[in-house]
């Protein structure tokens, strides 16, 4: 049982998974940059109380889930999300959904995805693959960030859906109800209402850990980690932060990249001179993030390490703060044609 299904290869899971799905329900005109900025899907949190893989949890975008969730809603397209306690009621309902030709969005752990390099697998478990057929044991699927389909067998996708630890998947599914056309109408307010959205969650959430406050407290804490902790401690934090940032899909500085990509789409619907300037702005954003990912690789693998080093890392991300802060300002005030 194999379904008619496109793969397309993309830079981040969800946006893949998000695109993909959609444009099988017959919204053509989705692209990846498309569904992250109207999903909002550019954030920061620093989560230092949340220890995962020896550092603290840092996410460079919004909850997994809520990119396929926010643009559907703002769509209107309806959607379907199950969770699981019983392994067994997740196959037979997968099953289910392909015997009636529907393709389905998974969220997985990272570990136990055999057709990952090794290097690539550790404990994360809020990747997005589709699976769309089977073939004997093997379910056939869709990783966005993989150039071609590929598969995992029954006991294979059971252990990836029902991994342990953070952010437990579950066996969690979901898909798109209906089929059904977008107008270029709905794309244009879906536009606006996703840049709003993403100001206000980068600019106002109460607090110091999240969207531009959380990036200057985790500059801050920078400064102190190497004294505080201890070169060894204050390195594998750092390789956290990188790890988050540049393996974790297209982390912080492709996030930057994807949005910078998603206001030059936006220009294409609502030609703002606005839209175009921003864009170039959040590029730059990408570029200091990149940079900063350097500094914290030299630190953790010991070719630098004195406490200058991690001022000059910390100074990479006040510098990305002011520019994400001016970027989302200038949005939050953009005045929209009716």
């Amino acid at each position: 049982m194999k379904l008619d299904f496109k793969h397309t290869q993309a830079a981040h899971c969800e946006n893949g998974v998000t695109t993909s799905l959609l444009r099988h329900h017959g919204v053509n005109q989705i692209t990846e940059p498309l569904a992250f900025g109207i999903g909002s899907g550019l954030f920061y949190i620093y989560i230092p109380f949340m220890i995962i893989n020896n550092g603290p949890a840092i996410a460079f975008r919004t909850q997994p889930g809520l990119i396929f969730k926010r643009t559907c809603k703002a769509l209107g397209i309806k959607v379907e999300r199950k969770k699981f306690r019983s392994k067994q009621e997740a196959e037979r309902i997968l099953m289910e959904c392909l015997a009636a030709g529907q393709p389905v969005g998974c969220q997985v752990g990272v570990y136990y995805l055999t057709y990952f390099p090794k290097e690539y697998r550790f404990h994360f478990n809020a990747h997005n693959l589709i699976v769309f057929g089977k073939e004997e044991d093997n379910y056939l699927i869709s990783d966005p960030v993989m150039e071609m389909a590929t598969s995992l067998s029954s006991y294979e996708l059971e252990r990836v859906r029902f991994a342990k630890g953070a952010f437990a998947p579950r066996g969690q599914l979901y898909y798109p109800k209906v089929k059904q056309e977008v107008t270029n109408e709905q794309i244009k307010k879906a536009i606006k209402k996703g840049i709003k959205r993403n100001a206000f969650l980068m600019l106002h959430i109460p607090g110091p850990i999240t969207g531009i406050n959380g990036i200057r407290y985790t500059a801050k804490k920078i400064r102190q980690w190497r004294d505080k902790l201890g070169p060894q401690k204050a390195g594998s934090y750092l390789a956290q932060l990188v790890r988050m940032q540049e393996e974790i899909g297209t982390g912080g500085g492709g996030f930057r990249f994807i949005y910078g990509a998603f206001l030059q789409e936006a220009y294409a619907y609502i030609p703002l001179d606005e839209l175009a300037d921003l864009s170039r702005q959040f590029t730059k954003a990408g570029d200091v993030w990149r940079s900063a990912a350097v500094q914290a690789a030299g630190i953790y693998k010991g070719r630098i390490g004195s406490q200058a080093d991690f001022n000059v890392m910390s100074d990479y991300l006040y510098t990305v703060a002011d520019i994400e802060k001016q970027a989302f300002q200038a949005l939050s005030k953009i005045k929209w044609p009716e």
